[in-house]
């Protein structure tokens, strides 16, 4: 009995290779997961810049048709702005004091331009 197990040959992985494959695996996991999850969060951060600029030129559009009004969402929603999912904007003021913030509710950084257009960033925690 003893010599028809020793000469069969059985196919297989020892429990020793296995778990070297599974420590690898759970290496690049714990590579790959952080990378990802900043990724995730650039993106977030990226729809509120762009949201910010395009935010601006709408309001700069109204101004064109409205020179002395003052601004808010609605009404660079009418001039043709369209706010991305879960992005905040705040916009006030007329074309002289203009103030536009922008925020992506799983980002980490908060956008902001005045009547000049120059965008500003500062770290933001939600």
């Amino acid at each position: 009995m003893i010599q028809k197990l020793r000469g069969s040959k059985q196919e297989g992985f020892t429990l020793i290779e296995l778990m070297i494959v599974i420590a690898i695996i759970g290496i690049l996991a714990a590579i790959a997961i952080p990378n990802f999850l900043a990724y995730r969060q650039r993106g977030y951060n990226s729809s509120a810049n762009a949201d910010i600029k395009n935010a601006y030129t709408a309001a700069q559009a109204y101004f064109s048709d409205f020179p002395t009004a003052e601004v808010d969402e609605t009404k660079i929603v009418d001039a043709g702005f369209k706010k991305t999912e879960n992005v905040t904007i705040e916009v006030s003021g007329d074309q002289g004091e203009l103030s536009i913030v922008t925020y992506h509710g799983s980002g980490n950084k908060k956008y902001s331009t005045n009547s000049t257009g120059e965008i500003s960033e500062e770290d933001y925690q939600p």
